[in-house]
């Protein structure tokens, strides 16, 4: 019997990073996943990537410390303020402050070495480009610039012995086919952390861009929001 092929599953913690997850997990893959303390004022998604690898059978899961903070430039990392409700033409009128310059080009790349280490060529991303803020790195046509990059840029794809492929799962989904496919899959969304701008306790502040496509997501589902809001 043939081993399962392994996957590096971008892990942040939230909504899309966990329905990700249980897809891979439905299509066969043996689990690593890996998560990024970046210098995020929302460190609370880390404990919840914790419990999802744990929950999910993680074959193993690491956390990764890059500084983002050091270059600051988004509400996520630096003393700007993180916007509060907007309205979706307000969401949808230009790139947000809470987008992280090159964040997922920095994290997919981190993933991408610890994979090729892994004898692993397929990599998963939540990215979304349906119901999103806006970012750039959330847009197919970043997946597949990606994609063909991995292969230029790793030993195993410039020998040829493996086929790099970034999966993004949800990339054409709306928040409420997220939240049904999770569901579905069995995820404890309950587990997970969203919101960009949680009190001290972590409680998610119900206000953000993030908590309001949730929120929206799961109404649009006909279900409820099991998360703690403040």
């Amino acid at each position: 019997m043939n081993a399962p092929r392994k996957a590096v599953v971008l892990l942040s913690g939230g909504l899309d990073s966990s329905t990700t997850l249980a897809i891979a997990r439905e299509q066969g893959f043996e689990l690593w996943a890996i998560s990024f303390d970046y210098g995020q004022k929302h460190r609370f998604e880390l404990d919840a990537a914790r419990r999802l690898a744990q929950a999910f059978d993680v074959k193993k899961h690491v956390i990764v410390k890059i500084d983002l903070g050091a270059f600051g430039g988004s509400a996520l990392t630096s003393d700007i303020e993180v916007p509060k409700d907007r309205s979706t033409d307000q969401m949808e009128a230009a790139i947000p402050i809470t987008y992280v310059p090159a964040r997922n080009t920095v994290f997919l790349s981190t993933a991408l070495g610890w994979a090729e280490t892994l004898d692993c060529s397929d990599l998963f991303i939540g990215v979304n480009a349906v119901d999103y803020s806006g970012y750039p790195d959330c847009r197919p046509e970043f997946v597949e610039a990606f994609t063909r990059l991995a292969n230029l840029a790793t030993k195993t794809g410039v020998e040829g012995t493996a086929d790099w492929k970034v999966h993004a799962p949800l990339i054409d989904l709306t928040k409420a086919e997220i939240v049904r496919k999770g569901t579905a899959l069995g995820v404890d969304y309950a587990m997970t952390h969203t919101c960009y701008d949680p009190n001290e306790a972590g409680l998610a502040c119900g206000h953000c861009d993030a908590c309001q496509l949730r929120l929206q997501g799961f109404e649009q589902a006909g279900l409820s929001d099991p998360a703690a809001y403040q």
